[in-house]
């Protein structure tokens, strides 16, 4: 794995030199736009909106727009607003991970231990995963400095960015249900279905079947085969007054209508 940042991690007055590689990768296909005509490649142009002519990359700038004008920063400005931040993980508190909402939680970064620094690194892990309690920190990386969470995960420590509040969308404009008053009976059963089908989580028990699905459809199209053509699924919704049936159909079948594949 590629590194993609090094600095410290640093709690109380201990700093730990750490390298950081990301958790996770990207699963989706990578499609090219092309001209049907020929197959060649489409490409993209930065062109200047006023000339319309295509733009030297050596003369793009970055700018922020400020009271109507725009400013421009230089890299050298913006290394040096980055500068004190960019270098060093600072944990200020360690709070217990389930007091954190799952909606704040983005992208995760495995962090390492540079070579030679492995005993306070190992300390820091074990300690956090003795307490049973997670770090809170922010990091600055590619412009952007973001809230996050440092947490043991087996043998590794894991960084993973939070949302802050603001980003976080508020439900009070959403339509949504205050209280559904349908009767004992039926959330009684609502309540069995549930645990019926109540199992121990194991994340290898899923794929990205769509993935494989499309994988498999470009695989034959290359050789010259046809997919046969697709089924067109149409769900109903369940009304109302069909709830009681409808939850009595699914508790006697004993399959749940949806499983990973």
């Amino acid at each position: 794995m590629r590194t993609i940042w090094k600095g410290s991690l640093g709690f109380g007055l201990v700093n730990i030199p750490v390298k950081m590689y990301s958790a996770t990768k990207d699963r989706r296909l990578d499609f090219d736009l092309i001209d049907r005509r020929n197959h060649a490649r489409v490409r993209n142009k930065r062109v200047n909106e006023k000339t319309g002519e295509e733009v030297p990359y050596n003369e793009i700038v970055k700018a922020y727009k400020y009271e109507g004008k725009y400013v421009e920063l230089t890299d050298e400005e913006l290394e040096r607003a980055e500068q004190e931040k960019n270098t060093i993980i600072q944990m200020d508190s360690f709070v217990e991970e389930e007091d954190i909402d799952e909606i704040y939680f983005k992208k995760p970064y495995y962090l390492t231990p540079e070579k030679g620094n492995k005993t306070g690194y190992g300390l820091l892990r074990d300690a956090m995963r003795k307490t049973g309690k997670v770090g809170i920190a922010t990091v600055v990386m590619r412009g952007k400095e973001d809230l996050a969470v440092i947490r043991p995960l087996g043998d590794a420590l894991v960084l993973q960015k939070l949302r802050f509040v603001e980003e976080v969308n508020k439900t009070e404009d959403l339509d949504l249900p205050h209280k559904v008053d349908i009767g004992g009976a039926q959330l009684d059963m609502a309540v069995e279905l549930i645990n019926q089908f109540t199992t121990d989580f194991d994340i290898r028990d899923y794929r990205d079947t769509y993935t494989e699905k499309l994988m498999k459809t470009i695989e034959a199209k290359a050789k010259g085969k046809k997919k046969p053509t697709a089924k067109k699924v149409e769900t109903i919704p369940t009304k109302t007054k069909d709830l009681m049936a409808q939850l009595k159909a699914s508790l006697s079948s004993g399959q749940p209508r949806m499983r990973a594949s």
